[in-house]
């Protein structure tokens, strides 16, 4: 797990968690994560891609949540995109992120694009400043990681770039509440890609208000990956869902 030192919250002007004993109101600045663009892919079906712009979002939210970071709610950001008539775009700029960010409460914001060219898969992200509408740094996937059947772990080195080249606090392992002894960014079991785009068809169904669908597509990804921990999440509160 990676964490930034006093010396470096102090450089960046964000205020380092109290370190007494007495339980303190969470003021770590919050993150929220907007569906990711398709650049420009080639190779699967227009719904696949669709897909995973709200897959890959939904995944990253997941890795950065593990890590402590104060991510804000993903059914939090989709309405307010919705409420706002983003949700459909497919593209959003610097400054209407900023905007989406202020709506939901968050201090940065996380875009990016992807693009499958025949399986030779690239994800890029940018890490935008909700106050000022500035993007701070821009990350790639790592350069060695190009095929599409390892898409989590594309996912995955983008998550653990963020985290070692952003300004966000995360909470310290004494400190930690949710999350607490969560495996660190690159030791999670492989997800395969089959499985992966499974669950981001349910994410796009359950977005569309069809829940039945949403429940299927679930039940499938996890027919595929049984131990795939977001599949079971989104079965567990889509059948919720259903029957509240």
């Amino acid at each position: 797990m990676r964490y930034l030192t006093m010396t470096a919250l102090l450089t960046l002007g964000v205020a380092a968690p109290p370190t007494t004993g007495i339980a303190q109101q969470d003021t770590r600045p919050g993150l929220a994560v907007l569906p990711f663009e398709n650049g420009g892919s080639y190779g699967k079906n227009r719904e696949d891609y669709e897909a995973l712009r709200k897959g890959i979002a939904g995944l990253m939210i997941s890795e950065l949540h593990q890590q402590n970071i104060r991510v804000v709610d993903r059914a939090e950001t989709n309405r307010v995109l919705d409420e706002q008539a983003l949700a459909s775009s497919g593209r959003v700029d610097a400054s209407t992120a900023a905007r989406v960010g202020q709506l939901v409460g968050a201090r940065y914001m996380i875009t990016g694009t992807f693009i499958d060219l025949y399986g030779d898969f690239r994800l890029d992200a940018r890490i935008i400043d909700v106050e000022t509408g500035e993007i701070l740094k821009t990350v790639r996937s790592n350069p060695d990681l190009k095929d599409i059947k390892e898409l989590d772990r594309i996912i995955n080195s983008v998550a653990t770039r963020i985290l070692a080249e952003s300004p966000l606090p995360a909470l310290p392992s004494s400190g930690a509440s949710s999350g607490a002894g969560a495996a660190p960014v690159g030791e999670a079991e492989h997800v395969p890609t089959e499985a992966l785009i499974l669950y981001s068809r349910a994410l796009l169904y359950e977005d569309d208000g069809k829940v039945g669908k949403a429940i299927e597509y679930y039940q499938k990804a996890l027919d595929q990956f049984p131990s795939f921990p977001e599949a079971q999440e989104g079965l567990k509160k889509a059948r919720n869902s259903q029957t509240g």
